[in-house]
Order: structure tokens, then sequence, then C-alpha cells
């Protein structure tokens, strides 16, 4: 799974997610690609879940690019525990994810089953999210 090698400090602040994409909102490398149509918060299993699927569906032919990668720490404290007594342990890596933000790009795979693949893809997000191609990836969100 996707995490950082080293981080300047081990836990963080959730902060908040608001606005709208404005980097990593044009198709940079693939020919199509899926796009966040709403905010959340994408989780490192939830990001290789995805990738499983693409490649499998596209039976490892042509090249998918992720775009996104978990740097942001969440903590949780265990179940049953009392209040105080500090911040819980991190528990997972996320990244905060815009509208309009590219998730996955695909290239080198026929359209069709490249829709295929990506719709696989979609399932596993927490956010809706759309399919889009290299020649309408200049309309914003």
């Amino acid at each position: 799974m996707l995490m950082p090698k080293r981080t300047k400090w081990r836990k963080q602040q959730k902060g908040r997610n608001r606005g709208k994409a404005f980097r990593g909102n044009k198709i940079e490398f693939g020919d199509i690609a899926i796009k966040a149509t709403e905010a959340g918060r994408i989780d490192s299993r939830q990001i290789e879940a995805a990738r499983i699927t693409m490649t499998r569906k596209i039976s490892r032919t042509g090249k998918t690019w992720i775009r996104v990668f978990p740097h942001k720490p969440l903590t949780a404290k265990p179940l049953e525990t009392r209040m105080g007594k500090g911040k819980g342990s991190v528990e997972k890596w996320v990244m905060n994810i815009k509208p309009g933000r590219i998730i996955f790009e695909m290239a080198g795979v026929e359209e069709t089953l490249a829709r295929e693949a990506l719709t696989l893809a979609i399932h596993k997000m927490p956010f809706k999210c759309k399919i889009i191609t290299a020649k309408d990836s200049n309309e914003l969100y």
C-alpha cells in the first residue's frame, strides 16, 4: 500500500477540504481518466483496490498512472478507550480530494475496454467521479 517513506511530523490535524482543484485537474499523461466530481478523502487501500481492479480488467496491457498519493496520516484511538490521554496512533494514510482532481489515467487500451476498467475503479471510490477523455479534459469540473 502507498505511504510516505519519511515524514517530518508523525501526526497531523485533519484540516478542511474546501474549494475546487486547481492542480491536477487536467489529463497530463494518458488518453482517458477518472475525475472526482465531489470532495472527499481517499485511503491508500482504496487506491490499491482500484489499481488492482483496473489492471486485471485490461489484463496488464497499456499503461495506468496514479495521480494521487496519500501523504496525510489519520489517527484513531482504540475502541472502548476513555477520552483524554493524548492523540491516537496513525491508522491509515489519506489524501484530501477536491472536485476536479484527476485520480487515475490510462493509455494504450481501446476506449471501450478502458471505460469498463475505469467504471470498475469508480465503484471503489468513496466519492462521485466521472470518466473523461483527453479531448474534453479542458472543461473544468
